[in-house]
């Protein structure tokens, strides 16, 4: 043990020996717990989904599903999703850019390129997310009322209980 140094929790030696500083994640720092949830475009699984990224996003910052809901305010983006006049902006607009730009990027990981392409207004996350919305939920809602319809009509062609084949086609 003479020979050996011993290191402290911040990773300094203590014996006067080099300072080699290590970083095990304890801090200040956030971590970011797992990947983007990705939809597969499965609209039986679009809830699913959404719920998840709910999840996903306010687990890294609240604010950011705020700015899916309400958008950027004043800050004037391009077709792309970019800042123009970035530079003149102020230290409050440059930090609502950058949650801005984390949201629609987790958004646009999150969703099949397909599914990107269709959307016509790919400028921010505010127009991105209820495009989706509206194709995935919508469909769940076509679906059911079609189901709905196909009960009806089984309903009026259905043959009654004292009627025979013959009477029912006549």
């Amino acid at each position: 043990m003479s020979g050996e140094e011993s290191t402290s929790r911040s990773g300094t030696s203590q014996s006067g020996g080099a300072s080699i500083p290590y970083d095990y994640g304890y801090g200040d720092k956030k971590s970011e717990s797992g990947k983007v949830p990705r939809f597969n475009g499965d609209p039986e699984e679009f809830s699913w989904w959404k719920t998840n990224f709910y999840s996903y996003i306010m687990g890294l910052d609240d604010e950011l599903w705020d700015i899916l809901e309400d958008g950027v305010g004043d800050l004037v983006l391009d077709e792309e999703g970019v800042a123009i006049h970035r530079k003149k902006h102020t230290l409050e607009q440059k930090k609502l850019y950058k949650k801005h730009d984390k949201i629609r990027g987790s958004l646009v990981t999150a969703i099949p390129k397909a599914e990107y392409m269709k959307m016509s207004d790919k400028s921010t996350a505010k127009a991105m997310f209820p495009s989706l919305c509206a194709n995935y939920e919508g469909s769940k809602k076509v679906r059911e009322e079609k189901a709905l319809m196909l009960v009806h009509q089984y309903e009026l062609f259905k043959m009654k209980e004292d009627e025979s084949i013959e009477q029912m086609y006549s």
